[in-house]
């Protein structure tokens, strides 16, 4: 069978190659696996908490209604733990929505929400519904969310998919179309200009991408070649994060603690600012995480990658394997 459904988690196996498929936890309706002709794509702890305890470490975490924590004591987010309360809740099933592609579905809201932290959230009055959508193609794994308001009070939220991807080895990848796009460097508290064409990985990185063009799509490239494709629909926001040694060795679920080396999160989302939802109005986001060579059109000004980048194309760029180069921003 395509779809598989356990007490506590649901299995997608693609219907012509039984090789790739997906495990989706209903806990946080986190995505722990996904194989792609028997490779596997995401990273997950060999820590990770897969018995409801505490959010996952690893896969694909769903980060809402808050990114992060809300410094505003006035605003209905501020009593939130970090990144919200999807991550620890658990998700109904809603059963298979398409054939071709693989399709599945989760729904979320007030009632199954984890109680405790969703009162914590303008007090529970909140009204709202989540699904997510999670097809699996022949080489792509694309994760909807649609966020609808159900009550009669407008309400703000963030949205993230912390997307855990697994590398060979993070020293050796690059990432694309990141240069010229503001960002904010959570490490060093400073907002600025990346100017590196392509971003590299040699200590912790912790940075926020903001107000993306959604045709921008990120590459993941080692060694020359083209690893993995992030597509955004209405994200313009990505962090990019490798907690790398001393993040590692502080986080209890992170294992082995070399484990950095082997992953990279590149996070669509909705974080540099609130979506606000009327009564009655939906707003849904996406990301679609393709392998090799870019499958999709792409009217970007920074030139997507083939699957194979020729040797030279790094040769005649020294700057790329430097520290970014910053351009304050004043505004």
């Amino acid at each position: 069978m395509s779809i598989e459904e356990t007490e506590d988690k649901v299995i997608l196996t693609h219907p012509r190659e039984p090789t790739t498929k997906v495990s989706i936890l209903k806990y946080g309706a986190t995505v722990i696996s996904w194989e792609n002709k028997g490779k596997e794509q995401l990273w997950l702890s060999e820590a990770a908490k897969l018995d409801g305890s505490k959010p996952v470490r690893g896969g694909i975490p769903l980060v809402f209604p808050i990114f992060g924590k809300q410094k505003n004591e006035e605003h209905p987010t501020y009593k939130l733990p970090q990144h919200g309360f999807a991550r620890n809740s658990t998700w109904e099933f809603l059963g298979q929505t398409s054939e071709n592609p693989l399709t599945v579905q989760f729904g979320l809201g007030p009632e199954n929400a984890n109680k405790e932290i969703y009162n914590l959230w303008n007090e529970g009055k909140n009204n709202f519904t989540l699904i997510l959508s999670i097809e699996l193609g022949d080489d792509h794994l694309k994760t909807n969310i649609e966020v609808e308001n159900n009550g009669d009070e407008a309400f703000d939220f963030n949205w993230l998919f912390h997307t855990y991807l697994k590398v060979p080895d993070v020293t050796d990848c690059l990432v694309t179309n990141l240069i010229d796009q503001k960002c904010y460097d959570q490490l060093l508290a400073t907002e600025y200009i990346e100017k590196s064409p392509m971003v590299c990985f040699n200590e912790e990185f912790d940075r926020i991408y903001k107000k993306i063009d959604t045709d921008k799509i990120f590459q993941v490239v080692e060694l020359g070649k083209v690893l993995i494709n992030v597509q955004r629909e209405n994200l313009p926001d990505s962090v990019v994060w490798n907690p790398w040694i001393e993040k590692s060795n502080g986080m209890a679920d992170f294992e082995p603690k070399n484990g950095y080396l082997n992953m990279l999160c590149i996070e669509p989302g909705h974080v540099s600012d609130f979506v606000t939802l009327k009564n009655g109005e939906k707003w849904s986001g996406s990301q679609t995480i393709s392998l090799g060579g870019c499958k999709t059109n792409n009217t970007s000004s920074v030139p997507i990658l083939p699957s194979v980048v020729p040797p030279f194309y790094f040769l005649l760029r020294p700057s790329l394997f430097h520290h970014t180069t910053l351009t304050t921003v004043t505004d």
